[in-house]
């Protein structure tokens, strides 16, 4: 459930919808059980089901504004350094509030992709299974992606 519900963190940005869409996903799956393949994980079924659910949300929620400040502490917990300087910290912070906003302005397959492999540190074959898309899909879409992150944070990072 960690493992879906920062996907949906991810996806939708928003801690309560995450939580409702990934426990939403999970029933959905559970009821249909049975029509799981037995040659198929349960999480990819269950991914396919959430993916679908956070892809609704961002489509009825184009508009829904959100703070980086909600996931920060939650996805960039482990880059903070307690010892640093305030001033540097405040500016790190600043950082990747702006990537993260950049991240959200993606379109949401390039989002996704993103945040698959680079948060939730998923394999190029791990993202083709849980998207079921061929393997070069995967790296083409993540090129792109990361070549339109880029050019949202050109001028904005140094």
């Amino acid at each position: 459930m960690q493992r879906a519900y920062y996907t949906a963190l991810g996806l939708t940005g928003h801690h309560e919808s995450a939580m409702d869409l990934s426990q939403d996903a999970f029933v959905k799956a559970y009821k249909a059980i049975h029509k799981i393949d037995e040659e198929r994980n349960f999480f990819t079924y269950y991914y396919r089901i959430l993916r679908n659910l956070c892809l609704n949300f961002i489509r009825d929620r184009k508009k829904h504004a959100r703070s980086f400040s909600e996931i920060g502490e939650m996805q960039y917990q482990h880059l903070e350094n307690p010892g640093a300087d305030p001033s540097a910290a405040l500016e790190k912070q600043e950082q990747k509030e702006q990537v993260w906003n950049a991240i959200q302005q993606l379109k949401p397959d390039h989002r996704e992709i993103i945040i698959l492999k680079e948060f939730r540190d998923y394999s190029y074959e791990e993202i083709a299974g849980l998207l079921d898309i061929p393997l070069g899909t995967v790296m083409s879409r993540l090129y792109h992606a990361r070549k339109s992150l880029k050019t949202k944070l050109e001028g904005v990072i140094l």
